[in-house]
């Protein structure tokens, strides 16, 4: 079965990230959207998509489509979210699923009513290194986690002129939120503090209790380059630790014996530290952000198959906790 669907939003993310990945899938984009005419009409021409429209809730209404998707703003995720449930069509919506955790709420009980599947684009899930983080930690040869230790940075250059952290915090910390959870359990409590030297420059920790008894730090901030590499996790256990750098440089430390003094010294399939990083010079379209693997699943999910992709409970819960960050930074 392919789906036909409708697409909201045809900026740079959309066209470059999130649409490319999706048509490698059984999808026939049937209908686009955007309020930009000429980004409208070239977003056309690159997907070979004739209905073009710059009215979303027209969009919705198109005959013939099984689901919409969107990357917009986060309060137009909430109205054409609502709209397309109503009309019985299942969603895929980027995150933020709403600018409140209120708002993302309303979409919970909307997808709840129209038996209908709202799914969330937290494509951290998905990144090939945290991928391999998780399934190392469900495999149970890794044991319980004791901590979780996260870098998450992004550059100043949202706030020229008026400073407001809003979209840093909804489109980058919100991943985090949901990120950390995903890989060792729930939250169960969050405080943090901050630094901040001068307008648009942000650092702040947050320390975080999970449900499973483990604990973590996570560093966020807007004073980082982005033409460095701004992120990194370190899942602690007994004698083990996963390194995982700029998501794509994965160290799994174990618990070798030392080797100087061993004439017989050799490396253990069972104990020594394994390491993974991609091969950039093979000729494949492969995606290690994470998106055309979220794609695959939210297909499924489309369908009506059972999948493991993030759903709009899974943003309700990081949106609640993304609230709660705020509230402790006062911003």
């Amino acid at each position: 079965m392919t789906i036909k669907m409708g697409w909201i939003g045809c900026g740079v993310h959309a066209t470059q990230m999130l649409l490319p990945q999706l048509v490698r899938h059984d999808v026939e984009l049937i209908a686009l959207c955007d309020i930009d005419g000429k980004r409208l009409a070239e977003a056309g021409r690159q997907f070979g998509v004739r209905g073009l429209t710059s009215d979303a809730y027209a969009l919705i209404n198109t005959p013939g489509i099984d689901a919409v998707g969107m990357a917009v703003g986060p309060d137009q995720h909430l109205a054409f979210g609502k709209a397309a449930l109503e009309r019985g069509l299942s969603v895929f919506m980027e995150k933020p699923p709403s600018g409140s955790a209120a708002g993302a709420r309303e979409l919970r009980d909307a997808s709840e009513r129209a038996g209908k599947p709202l799914l969330v684009g937290f494509m951290k899930r998905y990144s090939v290194g945290n991928k391999i983080a998780h399934n190392i930690l469900k495999s149970g040869r890794f044991g319980p986690v004791y901590g979780l230790t996260g870098y998450y940075m992004t550059a100043p250059g949202y706030f020229a002129g008026n400073v407001d952290y809003t979209g840093f915090l909804l489109h980058h910390c919100v991943h985090y939120m949901d990120l950390t959870s995903f890989l060792v359990s729930p939250i169960r409590a969050l405080t943090a503090r901050k630094v901040e030297k001068k307008p648009g420059r942000l650092l702040f920790h947050v320390n975080v209790d999970f449900e499973c008894g483990a604990i973590g730090t996570i560093a966020m901030g807007t004073m980082q380059s982005r033409g460095t590499p701004v992120e990194r996790i370190e899942i602690m256990g007994d004698h083990q630790r996963i390194e995982v750098e700029d998501v794509i440089d994965v160290k799994w430390h174990r618990d070798p014996p030392f080797k100087a003094d061993d004439a017989k010294a050799t490396l253990s399939d069972e104990v020594d530290t394994l390491t993974w990083k991609p091969n950039f010079t093979a000729a494949a379209n492969e995606d290690f952000k994470g998106y055309h693997a979220l794609m695959a699943d939210v297909v499924q999910a489309l369908k009506g198959t059972a999948t493991p992709a993030p759903t709009i409970h899974d943003g309700v819960i990081a949106m609640e906790w993304l609230e709660r960050l705020r509230r402790e930074l006062a911003v």
